[in-house]
């Protein structure tokens, strides 16, 4: 084992890279999400939930209060932090960390003062803003790869799409330390799904070992997303968890320190299997 081993920390909770595969457990808030849209917009629903994912093994819970579907119109801030009312009780009825999905730095602020240990920003380049609060905050933070902020791109990466997401995770860690947030705060996603086609998607998932730093956190978000749907022919989001689970292991073989993922409990088991195969002798 490594003298320092990777860690992704934030508040009151501390990951360590090799211990096992880390599970988060999705949480929209929202009535448009493309998998599970309007089923926990209720408050006591998303409560429930919540304590349910805890039940089945989440190491951390990911919670949306705005959709980032391809075509979803976004709400206004105050939107999303009224559907977060909920957040504080959440926080409470879990013992474990809790994220917020937003790249809005008002939203995130609102969310840390709500209870929140990690901001997850899918927005696709440096805010300073928002680096300045995490920072401030000592909170973890996620950062996931999507060119163009929200427009997609219809897959145009001029050097491939690996090179862009390489060259992406470098700028943003150049630029997050620059403005003095600590290497263990932070977690890389790639970003499956956002502005790439199937054929990318699968060729990120190849590569996903290339792409991993010795001394960062590393997160997929391979959940019944859409291309799972086109390599298998299941139609329907909520049909894809085998294919999910099946994605996940290859990600945990190529180095994934996290899951993202709706169904937690057919994933805890599939992440049990794939650390005693490929964690624990990789690690040592």
């Amino acid at each position: 084992m490594k003298e320092h081993p990777t860690m992704f920390c934030g508040r009151n909770f501390s990951f360590v890279r090799g211990k096992k595969t880390y599970i988060m457990g999705i949480l929209n808030l929202t009535p448009d999400s493309f998998s599970d849209g309007g089923i926990y917009f209720d408050p006591g629903a998303a409560i429930a939930r919540a304590e349910a994912l805890w039940r089945q093994g989440a190491d951390m819970l990911d919670v949306g209060a705005m959709s980032t579907r391809p075509n979803s119109e976004p709400v206004p801030p105050r939107e999303e932090m009224a559907r977060l009312a909920c957040l504080r009780e959440i926080c409470r009825r879990v013992p474990i960390p809790v994220s917020v999905d937003t790249y809005r730095p008002e939203v995130a602020f609102f969310a840390l003062e709500n209870g929140a240990a990690v901001i997850n920003d899918v927005c696709g380049h440096f805010q300073p803003e928002m680096a300045a609060l995490v920072k401030e905050a000592g909170c973890g933070y996620i950062v996931m790869h999507w060119p163009g902020e929200r427009a997609e791109q219809n897959g145009h990466y001029p050097d491939g799409v690996v090179r862009d997401v390489d060259t992406f995770f470098s700028q943003i860690l150049e630029k997050l330390t620059d403005a003095g947030v600590r290497k263990e705060q932070i977690c890389l996603d790639p970003g499956f799904g956002f502005a790439k086609n199937a054929e990318q998607n699968v060729q990120l998932l190849k590569a996903l070992d290339a792409l991993r730093r010795d001394d960062v956190f590393y997160l997929t978000a391979l959940s019944r997303k859409r291309f799972l749907g086109a390599l298998t022919g299941v139609e329907k989001p909520e049909e894809r968890d085998l294919a999910t689970a099946a994605a996940s292991v290859i990600a945990i073989q190529k180095g994934a320190d996290m899951l993202r993922v709706h169904n937690v409990a057919q994933c805890v088991q599939a992440a049990k299997i794939a650390d005693a195969v490929y964690r624990c002798e990789s690690e040592e």
